[in-house]
């Protein structure tokens, strides 16, 4: 359950989707492709309510129990993806790196370093992590496979 990004890069990391359920990068997928205001505002409430989950959770004050489990539950039963791009930015990819093989386990797929950099990952679908196509799945920052997802993404490899 762990992406590797490795090759032309300077810090090789491990990534483990499974943790990514209460960072407050993670978007929403219905709205990840949308360019609605509205949508922003929704996903802005998400963070607030996930934020609010989390402060209770490690402080544990004084709270109606009724109003946590609903906000938690909230949080846990949408499907989210992440930008990967503070990911390529924490790796430091080297500048001859020219294209990236995404390992799935099947058949690598070659895409351009611009196309990654602006790809998001699903990491959750209904609040799960993706175990039997996982995990994750790379969808193309301007939604163009949005039905036909990158799955199993196992590894990017800058080349």
């Amino acid at each position: 359950m762990i992406i590797q990004l490795e090759g032309k890069v300077t810090y090789p990391i491990t990534l483990d989707p499974t943790v990514w359920i209460f960072d407050d990068r993670k978007i929403l997928f219905e709205q990840a492709f949308s360019s609605d205001k509205q949508d922003a505002e929704e996903v802005d409430e998400i963070k607030k309510v996930s934020e609010r989950f989390e402060r209770e959770y490690f402080i544990k004050p004084p709270v109606n129990q009724t109003i946590k489990r609903f906000e938690g539950k909230k949080v846990l039963e949408n499907s989210y993806v992440m930008p990967i791009r503070d990911f390529i930015q924490t790796a430091d990819m080297k500048a001859d790196a020219k294209q990236v093989r995404i390992e799935t386990g099947h058949e690598p797929v070659f895409i351009s370093i611009e196309q990654l950099t602006n790809s998001l990952l699903l990491f959750a679908k209904e609040g799960k992590p993706l175990k039997e196509d996982g995990p994750a799945h790379l969808f193309f920052g301007d939604g163009s496979n949005v039905d036909e997802p990158i799955k199993n993404v196992k590894k990017l490899i800058f080349e």
